[in-house]
């Protein structure tokens, strides 16, 4: 059966590029079209609409020629054929570590076969999760993935659904659980054919990127729903990653978050493995993740950008845009035992009131927590990463910080060695006035937040998409090589201490013991239950007592005796720029 939703169309036929025979499809009540013919798996196709040019089929598995082009039929029993995890149960997402890559830009070849070729290295590294930054179809042949315009496509020069599904069951088979990035709040700029079949996007509502989708129409809502599935059930990834839910313009009694969850979490019990959903939200607002008996949506967890803003401005003292109210002294602090900074308070940035408190019952869990992402690193004007700011000692810091956090710590691909390449922002865009647009719209961008504009590179110049490749020889060694063993040593000990995966709130404590300081000179006592972690972002030693019994589990500075030399005993002396982790030894 072919099928297509083209509600307000005269007509519609099936075309084949080879010069097969139209087929004319019929119209049924539902704004469906629809005829009784099959095609063969790659079998070239696509849509005439009124009379129009042949478009891609809006729900196309693949797109070998590109997002103008006709589509592939994917016989979905010849990609079921293959597989290999039948055995795979899932992994829940409490206790995990994810792992934030970009397909292109993670290793030379950039394609999901070469990705498959680095999972030893994250099973290596302690990772349980790994999430993809969108893979759907765009126009062009590198970009972060966010310029998509056929949600259910894999990206070609990644290696299309085939390499997909080889990649999915790659990871199962060494205990990974995959996460995809989904983006259902806009599309891009080039290639969206959707609105020529029916009424996709909300006219005259637009959101950051361009016009809005329209959440009113149900058979849309239906498209964002069974694309859910898709990835959930056909390829059996194990979550989705919500591309910034906050520009989903939604009326509806039920809101499409809680329509993906529920559908979702049916799913879930079906199959017998847990599916996670994660929201990307700049709102600070617990409905997204409460139950839905309790007024929620049911989402699994969501990201914490005040984690990150806050880690940012105690690193680097950077205060400027929105980290200017997280120079607060008590905005670490606060974030460690509340969750969110912002939970009703004045935002400088905003010019209002935001958020609201996360109440105590959430489990912590449900926060992502990262130090660094992709946003964060690609949204500056040179795309650099911490290690372009702050010293090897303030990187280990920030392990120590990302892996001891109270919500789900999430790494962005060669943080784990303090990669020197940059991740900037790229795109491919053929159209040269789509290049010309997006290189002045970051200018004006970096301009508003105070960044020196001159910094940023063309996104269009082949030169950054390369520069923004992992160069992996720089582990091998060095300083580098000393933080990626500090990060396998702090993943070992989140598993091993029970404390540091307690989902209670109330077994968190937190102090800014230099609460008068600048930002980029503090001392913090922070408390997971009977375990302390200490960082000293101070330019003097802190000796700090030892509690009876207490034992130093880990720390960034100094070994045995030579750690505490001259100190009385029973008192730790943390160097300047250091961290440690302190608890009850275990026999």
């Amino acid at each position: 059966m072919i099928e297509v939703w083209a509600p307000q169309a005269q007509r519609v036929l099936m075309r084949r590029p080879d010069g097969a025979a139209d087929v004319e499809l019929a119209r049924g009540a539902d704004g469906w079209w629809r005829a009784d013919a099959g095609l063969a798996d790659g079998e070239r196709y696509g849509f005439v609409v009124d009379d129009g040019e042949l478009r891609p089929d809006p729900r196309s598995r693949r797109q070998p020629d590109g997002v103008h082009a006709a589509s592939a039929w994917v016989d979905q029993s010849v990609l079921d054929a293959g597989r290999t995890d039948g055995g795979w149960r899932g992994r829940q997402l409490a206790g995990g570590l994810v792992y934030e890559l970009h397909i292109g830009t993670f290793t030379p070849e950039g394609t999901l076969d070469a990705a498959i070729g680095r999972l030893d290295h994250l099973v290596g590294l302690g990772v349980t999760h790994v999430e993809l930054l969108p893979v759907n179809g765009f126009n062009g042949t590198w970009n972060w993935g966010y310029d998509g315009v056929l949600w259910y496509t894999v990206h070609e020069a990644y290696g299309g659904p085939a390499a997909y599904a080889r990649f999915v069951d790659a990871a199962h088979a060494q205990g990974l659980a995959v996460i995809q990035d989904v983006v259902y709040n806009h599309l891009g700029p080039s290639g969206n054919y959707l609105p020529e079949f029916g009424p996709y996007l909300r006219t005259g509502s637009r959101n950051t990127w361009g016009d809005s989708v329209n959440l009113d129409e149900p058979a849309v809502r239906s498209y964002i729903v069974e694309n859910a599935l898709m990835w959930l059930r056909d390829y059996r990834v194990d979550g989705l990653r919500l591309d910034a839910v906050h520009a989903l313009h939604d009326e509806r009694p039920v809101h499409i978050l809680q329509e993906l969850a529920t559908a979702s979490d049916a799913l879930s019990a079906h199959e017998g493995r847990p599916l996670t959903l994660i929201a990307e939200s700049d709102l600070n607002d617990p409905t997204l993740i409460l139950p839905r008996e309790a007024g929620g949506y049911g989402l699994t967890a969501q990201w914490s950008d005040d984690w990150h803003h806050a880690v940012h401005v105690a690193l680097t003292g950077e205060t400027a845009g929105y980290y200017e109210d997280f120079a607060d002294p008590q905005a670490l602090p606060k974030v460690w035992t509340q969750g969110f900074f912002h939970d009703g308070t004045y935002s400088s940035f905003r010019g209002r009131d935001h958020g609201r408190p996360l109440p105590p019952e959430v489990p912590a869990w449900r926060l992502m927590t990262f130090a660094q992402d992709h946003d964060q690193i690609g949204n500056r004007a040179a795309g650099d990463r911490l290690a372009a700011s702050v010293s090897p000692e303030r990187l280990a810091v920030a392990a120590v910080l990302t892996l001891t956090a109270p919500g789900t710590p999430m790494l962005f691909m060669g943080e784990e060695w303090g990669a020197t390449t940059p991740w900037q922002f790229f795109t491919s865009h053929p159209e040269e006035w789509l290049g010309e647009a997006v290189r002045k719209g970051r200018a004006e961008e970096f301009a508003q937040m105070g960044w020196d504009s001159s910094l940023v590179p063309d996104p269009q110049d082949p030169a950054t998409f390369e520069r923004s490749k992992l160069r992996w020889d720089e582990a091998a060694g060095g300083a580098q090589l000393r933080l990626l063993t500090l990060y396998r040593a702090l993943a070992q000990l989140r598993r091993a201490r029970p404390e540091l995966t307690d989902p209670s709130s109330a077994a968190l404590a937190a102090a800014d013991e230099t609460p008068d300081a600048a930002p980029s000179a503090r001392r913090f006592a922070l408390r997971r239950g009977t375990l302390r972690v200490l960082a000293n972002l101070s330019p003097e030693p802190w000796d700090v007592p030892q509690l009876p019994g207490e034992a130093v589990l880990l720390a960034t500075a100094g070994t045995g005796p030579r750690f505490r030399s001259g100190v009385p005993a029973g008192v730790l002396r943390l160097p300047p720029d250091s961290a440690a982790v302190l608890g009850p030894a275990v026999s």
